[in-house]
């Protein structure tokens, strides 16, 4: 009889475990059927993620380009504006020393007059030049200069800069 018990608790635990192993796998399948699902869901977020992304950084890059045009327009005009005003200044002052040219002359001598009027007619002849020319081609010209002489377009970026960081600073007590 201890015997027959024996075998009833052996098949009884036997039974136990198989239902336990069972219930376990039952229990990872249903957990790899629940990550693939999570998998799946999370991978339609992501491209859905991806593709607003995609459609933003397209509006960002048009936005960008529209920005980069309107600041060429600017720096444009004002650089035609700059053009314009140098070109004035030019003619102001060539006008100014022609203007002072019968001074010189009285106080000391005709060959001075007559360097101030020929410095006169150079400043005229610099500032219609200067108006006939297009920011291309003032541009190209600038880039000659500095490709026959670079040595002396970095001694006159000096001296401008040195001129502009005089002029820009305060008075430092």
């Amino acid at each position: 009889m201890a015997e027959a018990k024996t075998t009833k608790t052996t098949k009884a635990t036997a039974d136990k475990k198989v239902e336990a192993k069972d219930r376990f796998n039952a229990a990872i399948e249903e957990a790899k059927a629940g990550a693939a699902a999570l998998k799946a869901d999370a991978s339609g977020k992501a491209a859905a993620y991806r593709e607003q992304a995609k459609d933003r950084s397209g509006e960002l890059i048009t936005e960008a380009k529209a920005y980069g045009e309107q600041a060429k327009a600017k720096a444009g005009d004002l650089a035609n504006d700059g053009k314009a005003k140098a070109s004035e200044a030019l003619g102001s002052l060539g006008k100014m020393v022609s203007d002072n040219a019968a001074t010189i002359d009285e106080k000391f001598g005709a060959q001075y007059g007559d360097y101030a009027r020929k410095a006169s007619e150079g400043l005229n002849s610099a500032a219609a030049k200067l108006d006939a020319k297009s920011l291309d081609e003032l541009g190209e010209d600038a880039r000659e200069v500095v490709r026959k002489s670079p040595g002396l377009a970095v001694g006159i970026a000096a001296v401008a800069g040195f001129m502009l960081a005089r002029m820009f600073s305060g008075k430092r007590d």
